[in-house]
């Protein structure tokens, strides 16, 4: 991926993520800030899919702890990281094919053995209740917040997952709010993806789409790695080679 130079290209990033990966002293070492903002969240829906396709080692709890250890990596705030753990759980269990109530039912039993739970837990079950209420969609996620702290985007996009009629309407509903929308767009995205798998994706969507390609490649090396003969052991120079180049670290 980093030899993709269209990747490299500047798209308004996250100050707190860069902040907090050039204060990082020591690789995979969690940000010393008190942030809770949306970004660490952003970053953990492929933690989901890559625990799904390990089954079966690992295990929820697991995919939990990696979900917020990856959110941690940028935004030190409790809320931050468990909000990053909620998500990865929901992905894991939608992709297994679980309902999206019996997935927050799974990913809120892990969340609440964790210190500091009640602040996601709380914008969790709000976001439960009104996607019950008969209230007009935009009173409803006007009463869940504007999606720029963590709790705030996880619970509007839980909101507009639980309520979506497809996968068109509940992205729609996630961007149009005066809030942080094009992260409760992405995170609804990934919910509905994750439920509805890509062909519920509109086709005048993907049209436009930038590198598809590159997409495509890397959700196929992610369904493909766990067959991958890679590493120090492995006497396919020529694999360990073209991985290495495509994921230098590996």
């Amino acid at each position: 991926m980093f030899q993709q130079r269209a990747l490299h290209r500047r798209r308004a990033p996250g100050n707190t993520c860069l902040a907090a990966l050039r204060a990082m002293p020591l690789l995979g070492e969690p940000a010393s800030n008190n942030s809770k903002g949306c970004g660490g969240l952003m970053q953990v829906a492929l933690v989901g899919l890559f625990a799904w396709r390990l089954r079966p080692d690992g295990s929820p709890e697991e995919t939990f702890q990696l979900g917020a250890e990856l959110a941690a990596l940028t935004h030190g705030h409790p809320t931050g990281a468990l909000t990053g753990g909620v998500l990865a759980v929901l992905i894991l269990a939608l992709t297994d094919g679980a309902s999206l109530p019996d997935a927050l039912t799974a990913s809120k039993a892990i969340l609440r053995t964790k210190a500091s739970f009640e602040e996601t837990m709380r914008a969790i079950e709000m976001a439960e209740h009104l996607a019950g209420a008969e209230l007009p969609y935009e009173v409803a996620m006007a009463r869940l917040g504007l999606g720029w702290i963590a709790e705030e985007a996880l619970a509007i996009s839980i909101y507009c997952a639980l309520v979506a009629r497809n996968f068109k309407h509940g992205v729609i509903l996630a961007v149009n709010h005066d809030g942080d929308s094009d992260s409760t767009g992405s995170i609804t995205g990934n919910l509905l993806g994750a439920m509805h798998g890509v062909k519920a994706i509109p086709s005048e969507w993907l049209e436009p789409l930038e590198l598809p390609d590159v997409i495509t490649e890397l959700a196929q090396d992610l369904y493909s790695f766990k067959e991958w003969e890679i590493g120090e052991h492995s006497e396919n120079e020529e694999l360990n080679q073209r991985i290495w180049r495509k994921y230098p670290g590996f």
